[in-house]
């Protein structure tokens, strides 16, 4: 089975966290589209970015700087179609004795974050022709239980909360949705999962045997900020390849 194809020729694309991992994935992907990329992060990150891509340093947990930020995207580019809210993150901890600060810190990239960009690229894109998409990068963690990482499963479900209602209201011009996203593989995955026998064994479980790439996200972004998906708004595609195997089949020994 081939891969969809979308164009995305003469549209402005701005991707948060864009510099690595997962949102230098969805970037990748939006340029081989034809998109004009701009991604976004508080630092550019170890990896030398593309020269076609316009890098814009923000702390996005600070609305001012993301308000900021969005602005410079139209007055560099004269306007912005797509915001895909890819940054995030959380480390492991202890729910019962995780400091106020990092809550704080977690809630504040993960929800706020998104809330803050989001706002200001509406307002940009209800005054200009066809509008615009926004597309949320969520987690299973807001979803079920999220042992070590109870305020990152906390904001995500906000996250998908906060999608359905400001594609309520933000209708027709702009179309929000969310990709709530499973386990993936990326350069980190071996410091959150363990070494590579662990991860073999996390597949496993997994009913389509893998884990996530950042090119199965993108495409899933490339799609819900189409045409192809006009009528969807305030949706959640969950991407978890299948989800976890209930608990009560393996007590059961079947």
């Amino acid at each position: 089975m081939g891969t969809a194809t979308f164009d995305y020729g003469g549209h402005v694309v701005l991707i948060t966290g864009g510099t690595r991992g997962v949102g230098r994935g969805i970037a990748s992907r939006f340029e081989q589209a034809g998109a004009q990329v701009v991604v976004c992060a508080r630092t550019t990150g170890d990896e030398p970015l593309p020269a076609t891509w316009t890098f814009l340093a923000a702390d996005i947990r600070n609305g001012d700087q993301a308000s900021a930020m969005v602005d410079e995207v139209v007055a560099a580019h004269g306007r912005i179609d797509v915001v895909i809210n890819n940054a995030g993150g959380s480390p492991p901890v202890d729910t019962t004795t995780a400091s106020h600060r990092l809550s704080e810190r977690i809630v504040a990239l993960n929800l706020l974050a998104p809330i803050f960009v989001s706002q200001r690229a509406n307002h940009h894109m209800q005054r200009q022709p066809g509008g615009g998409a926004i597309v949320n990068i969520g987690s299973i963690a807001g979803q079920r239980p999220a042992p070590t990482v109870a305020a990152y499963g906390a904001a995500k479900a906000g996250l998908a909360n906060f999608t359905m209602t400001a594609a309520q209201e933000w209708a027709p011009k702009v179309r929000v949705n969310t990709v709530t996203a499973g386990l993936i593989r990326t350069e980190q995955a071996l410091m959150h999962y363990g070494d590579v026998a662990s991860v073999a064994r996390i597949e496993q479980t997994i009913p389509v045997g893998r884990l996530a790439t950042p090119d199965d996200i993108a495409d899933a972004c490339l799609f819900l900020a189409s045409l192809a998906a006009g009528y969807i708004t305030g949706a959640n595609l969950v991407m978890h390849g299948g989800g976890d195997r209930p608990a009560f089949l393996d007590a059961l020994g079947g």
